[in-house]
């Protein structure tokens, strides 16, 4: 029997050898209950970080196996948010920080400062837009990505750093003290009249923070005591925001009472109907609402809300379809777990979430910013026919995810010739911006331009290329050609930013903006919102069975 016994042994030790050296450990399987299956997972994790001959540590290991769980939800938002990742979000939900208050960027080589912030630390220093940073506490900047940057600029508040500024038209290098301080992010980026009776207000590129409502009512305060009759709010690629806000940014123009969204989810706390708390302000205000690919989130709740109240005309392309609700769990002051809840629906029941698909290992959104691409490259293709919804006034609006414009306005679309320019650069353009934010900067410190109304010329033309190829841009001179409107309409921004300020640039970028004249078109003799409305259903077809509308 012994021997017998010896002989199975020495059986399971050859095969063991032959298949890779398996060592059998004594061990309980535990299954069943969720107790069993924790403890399951924690003597898997102690047996790796104990036994495994290639190993991590056990808060690896742990991390690891909670990014896995997380990858295998069927949820594109859900993540374990790390400490620089608490610091990240809470940034953008409370839209502060300390630091400088500057926009910079990677231009050329080098930092340059785009704009200083109202009312910061760089704008007290007189730092200007153009402006290079050229050494951060003694230490050059060059190569520097503009991410490294504003990590080194960052800090906290009342603590002190060293820059030394290059100004064009100045010959030497000279150096600031400043200190840091708590900067705002500010959520409305341009106010001002367009023409006499029409206001426009753009959160664009900005978050819907915890002061966007004190911002557009100072905004909207102020533009109508300048004669405003009519608003033009700008949500393009308005990435969202936090939940409350949006509803309480929707509250200023909806009457008391109304729904503002619908939240549903598995518990009753992820499930709840918000509606509107107050009188809205300025109910005589008749207003448009830019939407695009790029509207998601909180700016997609705004849209619809009013959309399906019948209070603004929306116009523009059919927004990113982000509608799931996300909770943020926190573990201690710098950990958390952010996971979807829920789902939103605008007042008359759509989902603002698109569909969603998992493609190999990712999780992608079907349309939003998918549908802008296509459309500007000229495919009109719409890959699904939506339900139809009505709104409070009967009016037909399409539902099927994001929120569809009541007239559809799509950005003006790249020549074949434009197009080629773009994807001949490819990894070159960095050197493009690099040429094209110089030779405005050296415009400058010429003062060669005087006119905030100027025309790029042909030799202004000439003379980016020049710089262009000098750059290591080496395209052929019919691809130049081509692109002679991008290359002037990048030309009239920069030079306009750097010399005249971001709001004349922002000012003569409407100018040229298919998607604001169309806005601006409509409001033009539409002084009531149903006069305006009224007029959407007539430019748009409202009614048919068009799915682009």
């Amino acid at each position: 029997m012994n021997g017998r016994r010896g002989l199975i042994l020495a059986l399971v030790a050859f095969f063991s050898f032959l298949s890779g050296g398996w060592l059998i450990q004594r061990g309980t399987m535990r299954a069943g209950t969720a107790y069993e299956h924790a403890r399951l997972f924690q003597d898997v994790v102690a047996y790796i970080a104990e036994h495994s001959v290639d190993t991590l540590d056990e808060g690896q290991l742990y991390d690891l196996a909670i990014d896995g769980l997380l990858a295998q939800l069927n949820d594109p938002y859900a993540s374990f948010l790390r400490p620089d990742d608490v610091g990240e979000l809470r940034e953008r939900t409370t839209g502060t920080y300390g630091g400088l208050g500057m926009q910079i960027d990677a231009r050329d080589g080098w930092i340059t400062v785009i704009a200083p912030m109202a009312d910061s630390p760089a704008l007290e220093a007189g730092i200007e837009g153009g402006d290079r940073i050229v050494e951060v506490e003694g230490v050059s900047t060059f190569g520097w990505l503009s991410e490294k940057a504003a990590a080194e600029l960052r800090g906290e508040p009342g603590t002190e750093v060293q820059i030394s500024i290059q100004r064009p038209g100045v010959p030497e290098p000279f150096e600031l003290t400043l200190t840091r301080d708590t900067i705002h992010i500010r959520s409305v980026q341009a106010a001002m009249m367009l023409r006499p009776e029409v206001g426009f207000v753009s959160l664009t590129y900005s978050t819907i923070g915890e002061t966007v409502v004190d911002e557009v009512q100072q905004a909207v305060a102020e533009l109508r005591e300048q004669g405003a009759r009519s608003l033009i709010i700008d949500l393009r690629n308005t990435p969202g925001g936090i939940l409350e806000e949006g509803i309480a940014l929707t509250d200023l123009f909806l009457d008391r009472g109304l729904v503002v969204v619908d939240t549903r989810g598995r518990t009753g706390v992820a499930s709840e109907t918000y509606q509107t708390r107050h009188d809205q302000e300025w109910p005589d205000l008749s207003l448009v609402v830019l939407v695009n690919g790029g509207t998601a989130s909180a700016a997609e709740i705004f849209a619809g809300a009013l959309q399906d109240h019948d209070r603004a005309a929306i116009v523009g392309t059919p927004t990113f379809g982000k509608g799931l609700v996300q909770t943020v769990f926190p573990f201690g002051p710098d950990r958390a777990l952010q996971i979807t809840t829920g789902r939103w629906y605008t007042p008359i029941g759509r989902s603002i979430q698109r569909p969603i698909r998992r493609v190999g290992e990712s999780l992608r959104i079907v349309g939003g910013l998918q549908e802008e691409l296509r459309d500007m490259e000229g495919d009109t293709t719409v890959t699904q026919v939506s339900e139809v919804f009505y709104t409070d006034a009967g009016r037909p609006v399409r539902g099927g995810g994001g929120i569809r414009p009541d007239l559809t306005v799509r950005p003006d679309t790249l020549s074949a010739g434009e197009q080629e320019f773009w994807r001949s650069l490819g990894a070159q353009i960095p050197n493009f911006r690099g040429a094209l934010t110089t030779y405005a900067l050296d415009l400058k410190a010429e003062e060669a331009v005087t006119d905030p109304d100027f025309q790029v010329t042909g030799v202004m033309r000439a003379e980016l290329i020049r710089r262009v190829r000098a750059s290591g841009v080496d395209l052929p001179n019919a691809v130049f050609a081509a692109a002679r409107d991008v290359l002037d309409t990048q030309l009239e921004y920069e030079i306009t930013q750097y010399i005249f300020g971001r709001e004349v640039a922002t000012r003569r970028r409407t100018r040229n903006d298919p998607q604001i004249r169309s806005a601006l078109e409509l409001l033009d003799g539409s002084p009531t919102t149903q006069e305006l409305l009224t007029r959407v259903a007539q430019e748009s077809g409202t009614g048919t069975d068009d799915p682009n509308q």
